[in-house]
């Protein structure tokens, strides 16, 4: 498989999509929406820290009987950062409260998060925000400052402090520095498969720089490793989903339990042989999942 090409191609072309663009906190936000209208469930999705849309349309390409709704972050994708909220846990929070109540006013969609987005979602819905159910995949289940890689997320802190300590051109050369990113991607990527491997550094290599400024990434770097799903777990009053994966060394199974038992109502599934990035290592397997709480919900 050539490097640019997605295994996923011939799946999400299926899937009809149209962009959108919504005024909410004084900004612009990009979104699309994929799947039809009539739909018997709507889901609103929102992605991990430095990504954007294109990385959960595996996951949506593999759902059927449902219409997904994904923005880009403020300050991330197509979307530009927040005019007078911080990106950070608080502002991403009332944006998702204010993107579902003009997307979903009637407090019938599913509001789902991977990763970062795990952390956004949960403490929307937490906050108040009308949803049927929660969906969080990869969550991370406590902070990345104590978990079994905060070695390496030290390095990490340290590697963004100095890229904030820098004038301000030359930090944000070091943040979108390629050499930087295919770290990431290695250190994330688990699958040994080497075409999926050879794309999925491609996919980070294409989105994974596309945040607005240094401000709006570092603003919502450290407030991904300075919070976690588990803050937010007692306030979930709605029936929830957590999609582990077997290999996530960033949220491992036995924090992922002690997560699932935090919640009201919670199910925890977890998805074999995989880690950090099931969203384009097993999306069948995540899609799977989702498919099976919706069925489960009451009907909206």
């Amino acid at each position: 498989m050539a490097p640019d090409t997605s295994p996923y191609t011939d799946l999400v072309a299926r899937v009809p999509v149209r962009a959108e663009s919504l005024e909410l906190r004084g900004g612009r936000t990009q979104l699309w929406v994929y799947g039809p209208d009539d739909a018997p469930h709507r889901i609103v999705f929102v992605h991990g820290l430095r990504g954007d849309h294109h990385g959960l349309e595996p996951i949506v390409a593999h759902l059927e009987g449902a219409q997904v709704v994904v923005p880009d972050l403020p300050g991330f994708g197509a979307s530009p950062p927040l005019p007078s909220d911080r990106h950070d846990i608080d502002g991403y929070a009332a944006w998702t409260r204010d993107l579902l109540a003009a997307v979903a006013p009637a407090g019938d969609a599913v509001l789902a998060g991977h990763s970062f987005g795990s952390i956004i979602a949960a403490a929307a819905v937490a906050r108040g925000a009308a949803v049927r159910g929660l969906v969080l995949v990869n969550p991370i289940a406590a902070s990345a400052l104590a978990g079994p890689r905060r070695f390496l997320t030290g390095l990490t802190v340290a590697y963004h402090r100095l890229a904030e300590a820098l004038p301000e051109n030359a930090g944000t050369w070091l943040l979108r520095h390629p050499l930087m990113t295919r770290i990431a991607s290695v250190a994330m990527a688990t699958t040994p498969d080497a075409g999926l491997r050879r794309w999925i550094h491609a996919e980070h290599d294409r989105y994974f720089s596309t945040f607005a400024d240094r401000r709006t990434l570092l603003e919502a770097f450290h407030a991904s490793v300075r919070h976690d799903v588990a803050e937010s777990a007692a306030g979930v009053g709605v029936p929830t989903l957590l999609v582990a994966a077997e290999r996530d060394d960033i949220g491992p199974l036995p924090a992922q339990r002690a997560l699932a038992a935090l919640f009201a109502d919670a199910r925890l599934a977890v998805v074999p042989a995989t880690g950090h990035l099931a969203h384009y290592e097993a999306p069948a397997a995540v899609a799977r999942e989702i498919a099976s709480f919706l069925a489960a919900l009451r009907p909206a």
